[in-house]
């Protein structure tokens, strides 16, 4: 049985909620270095919640805004659910505290986007790694494992071109062989998901 929410003027069928379980999420930055960390969180937290939880495990500052999004088993991103509301009428957004984690994560749908700081966009994939029971005398949300420090200073995002020659400045630092690490289809598996799990 499946009850249903609406988010930004769709229906999203949600699962029967039966008691609490434990989410285990991988979360990973979006970047060139391999920087990631394990969670374990109660599935009836909010959304807010977990931001928080995020906020500590990367070190932010936590004065920055946030959204979270939902997206295709592809990461395409799709449905915006903001830390605040930020629509013309008060109220008729839905944001981070409407919504336990369950609610968009589950067994069939396992994958959310994460962007803080909207000036430097750093982005996270998060995925739902295991659903498990609660452990009596664990103080949730929990750190598993942490892998990774966080670039120093600012996410520098380029959206525009200047001119034809946008990447003229790093020929100098760059050739074929620094190239080749981006070659090939990177999976999820290839960061070591399984051993990592305390």
């Amino acid at each position: 049985m499946h009850t249903k929410k609406l988010l930004n003027n769709h229906y999203f069928c949600l699962p029967k909620k039966v008691h609490k379980m434990i989410y285990k999420l991988r979360v990973i930055l979006d970047n060139e270095e391999d920087i990631f960390r394990d969670i374990a969180i109660e599935s009836s937290d909010s959304l807010e919640d977990l931001h928080n939880a995020l906020v500590n495990a990367f070190g932010f500052d936590g004065n920055e805004v946030a959204s979270f999004y939902t997206c295709d088993d592809n990461w395409n991103q799709e449905d915006e659910i903001p830390l605040f509301d930020t629509g013309d009428v008060p109220g008729e957004m839905r944001i981070m505290s409407d919504f336990s984690i369950e609610d968009l994560l589950y067994e069939k749908q396992t994958k959310i986007i994460y962007v803080y700081d909207f000036l430097n966009m750093w982005t996270f994939l998060v995925e739902l790694a295991a659903i498990e029971e609660k452990q009596v005398g664990v103080t949730y949300p929990e750190l598993l494992f942490s892998h990774g420090l966080m670039p120093i200073g600012e996410n520098n995002i380029n959206f525009e071109a200047d001119d034809d020659n946008l990447f003229s400045e790093f020929d100098d630092d760059l050739d074929e062989d620094d190239l080749d690490m981006f070659d090939g289809d990177d999976s999820f598996e290839d960061y070591g998901f399984e051993e990592n799990w305390n």
